[in-house]
């Protein structure tokens, strides 16, 4: 996955396995690995609009059966989203 990060010139690996990837080793190729929760918290600070908008849609897009607001968050909180989600509930009534 490094070598892949380095080849494609990102600047980011999202990963919730961040021990495989230790910050020396990969900040000597210019590029740092973050836990999901991080990056999308900082994503929803720079594009709040976009971040949100694309929440709404994934959500309402679940219809068999229908996802209420509380539950997303409940699944997102699962997948150890738990600063991500309480971004998102400062603006739960755009969700």
């Amino acid at each position: 996955m490094l070598a892949a990060a380095i080849r494609g010139r990102a600047d980011v690996i999202v990963t919730y396995n961040l021990k495989d990837f230790p910050e020396k080793v990969v900040s000597a190729h210019g590029v740092t690995a973050q836990h999901p929760d991080e990056f999308l918290t900082h994503l929803i600070d720079l594009a709040p609009g976009a971040v949100l908008s694309a929440i709404q849609r994934l959500r309402r897009s679940l219809t068999k059966p229908a996802v209420s607001v509380e539950e997303y968050l409940a699944t997102l909180e699962r997948q150890e989203l738990s600063a991500f989600v309480s971004k998102l509930k400062e603006f739960k009534t755009l969700l």
